[in-house]
This record gives structure tokens, C-alpha cells and sequence, in this order.
């Protein structure tokens, strides 16, 4: 937009997009570097272990063999008929690629504060690199869940996967996107409150026992299942053991009511996205 004061020609420079507008459009010109960010996310952490990639089934099956002996033998909570190591490595699987995905795209501006302050790019990149990344390291995960399923099914343990594993890629895209948009929402927030930074561990930790991974639905009193349908990663742990193992107590109204939260929550999370990076390097 070009005026003319006094003899004087100024150029005002604007931005088409307004703040509660993400840049969609730009997140597809620039998926090139969205896979580089994903190859770079995904080798660089475990370039120099001793074990690469296999840290990625090994910390899934760790954590089961721990709830199973705590909530499985001691505990004795019951597991709806499934073999107890399958119903937690499951439930782990599931849960870890959430929380993975709040974790790391929650410190997005903190952690990429340099590059964000050299080079233009759409921001929202960055974020979408990591849930892609985090993808793949699912991916060698359900791998493993997949081979020790089959062998369940050979010994005749009871397991029943049946035409329900069509709506796995919708669970998928369910968990990668309620992930993104509470991850999202934080790393805006933390701009400006950094003390949620110091409570995101201590807050999933006390989202994951919220959330039936260690226990079925059907173990919740009758009193707390409408608090626990609000809670959209009930619906979705719960539908993903549903289609593993065949058991759990998936319905319809239980589905919906988590795919709504799910779209609220990430909506939220990228307009509030789209709000800070415009302001965020004014605030550093």
C-alpha cells in the first residue's frame, strides 16, 4: 500500500494473513523442509547410542514390563481378558507417540529461537516435522506390537484384531493431531508464562494415569465415565486396544465426543500458534 504526504512516497509493508490464521498455505511450499527437519529430528537422537534405533522398542517394552509387574501382579487390576504384557505394551505405544509429540512441539519457539530469528520459513514446519519424525519411531514400535500380537494369536491367547484395524489410520491421525495442537497451544503459552515448561512432565504424567493405560474403562466408577469421555485420549487409547487386541470398551458416543475435543483442542492450539509467531521474536 502505497499514499503520498507532503511530496513524500512511504511503502507500508502488511502481513495478508491475520493472527488467527495459520499458514497452511506455506506449510505445503515448503514440505521440503519438513522432511528435512523429520530426517534430522529422527536420526539425530540416537546417531551416537550404542543401539540406534532399537532404544525405540526397547523403551516401550521397558515401561510394560514395569506396569505389568506393578499393576498387572501386585495390583492385580484386570486387563478385559487380554494378556496383561499386550494390554500395557499397547496402551504404552499409544500413549508415548501422544505424549512425544506434546513434549517436544511444546519448546518449539524456545528450542528453535535462533533459526527463527535468521531465516524466514513458516514456522508451523518445525511442529509438523516432529509429529511426522515421532511418526516413524511409531512406526518401529507397532512393528514390534504387531510380530508379539501374532505370536499371542499362534499360542491361542485370546487375542481377536479383527476388521476394526481399518480405523487404525484414523487413530493415527487422531493422536498426531491432538498431540500437535496441545503441543502447540504450550509453546505459545510458555512464551510468555515459562513456568509451564517445568510442569509439562509432571502434567502428562498425571494426564497418563487420567487416561485408562494402566486400567480399562470398565474399571471406572459409573459416577467419573462422563469426566473420563471429556478426557479425548480416553476414546482413543481405548479404541486403539479395541483394534489390536479386540478388547475394551469402544462405543460411538465415546469415538465422536473424542474427535470433537480433539478439533477444539487443535484448533486452539493453532490459532494461538499463529497469534505468538508473529510476535515471538519481539519477546526474546
Amino acid at each position: 500500500m502505497e499514499s503520498e504526504e507532503e511530496g513524500n512516497w512511504t511503502t507500508t509493508i502488511e502481513s495478508e494473513r491475520h493472527w488467527y490464521a495459520p499458514d497452511l498455505r506455506g506449510l505445503w511450499q515448503y514440505r521440503d523442509l519438513v522432511m528435512l527437519f523429520v530426517r534430522r529430528d529422527f536420526v539425530a537422537i540416537y546417531k551416537q547410542s550404542l543401539l540406534g534405533p532399537l532404544w525405540f522398542a526397547l523403551q516401550p517394552a521397558l515401561t510394560t514390563v514395569v506396569f505389568t509387574i506393578v499393576f498387572g501382579h501386585i495390583a492385580s487390576i484386570p486387563t478385559d481378558g487380554a494378556p496383561p504384557f499386550l494390554f500395557y505394551f499397547t496402551s504404552v505405544v499409544c500413549w508415548q507417540y501422544f505424549a512425544g509429540n506434546v513434549v517436544k512441539t511444546s519448546d518449539t519457539f524456545v528450542t528453535n529461537a535462533n533459526i527463527f530469528g535468521k531465516v524466514y520459513f513458516p514456522r508451523l514446519t518445525a511442529p509438523v516435522s516432529i509429529v511426522i519424525s515421532n511418526l516413524l519411531q511409531f512406526g518401529i514400535q507397532f512393528a514390534v506390537l504387531a510380530c508379539l500380537i501374532g505370536w499371542s494369536i499362534f499360542q491361542g491367547a485370546g487375542v481377536r484384531p479383527g476388521p476394526s484395524l481399518l480405523l487404525l489410520p484414523l487413530l493415527l491421525i487422531q493422536m498426531a493431531a491432538l498431540g500437535l495442537g496441545v503441543g502447540l497451544a504450550v509453546s505459545a503459552l510458555t512464551t510468555r508464562y515459562r513456568d509451564l515448561a517445568y510442569l509439562m512432565s509432571f502434567g502428562l504424567q498425571l494426564w497418563m494415569y487420567a487416561t485408562p493405560v494402566v486400567y480399562p474403562v470398565s474399571q471406572i466408577p459409573q459416577r467419573w465415565l462422563w469426566l473420563a469421555y471429556l478426557n479425548p485420549m480416553t476414546s482413543v487409547v481405548e479404541s486403539f486396544r479395541y483394534v489390536m487386541l479386540g478388547v475394551g470398551g469402544l462405543t460411538l458416543e465415546l469415538s465422536m465426543l473424542g474427535i470433537a475435543v480433539t478439533l477444539v483442542v487443535l484448533t486452539i492450539g493453532l490459532f494461538l500458534f499463529a497469534r505468538v509467531e508473529r510476535l515471538f521474536m519481539d519477546t526474546v
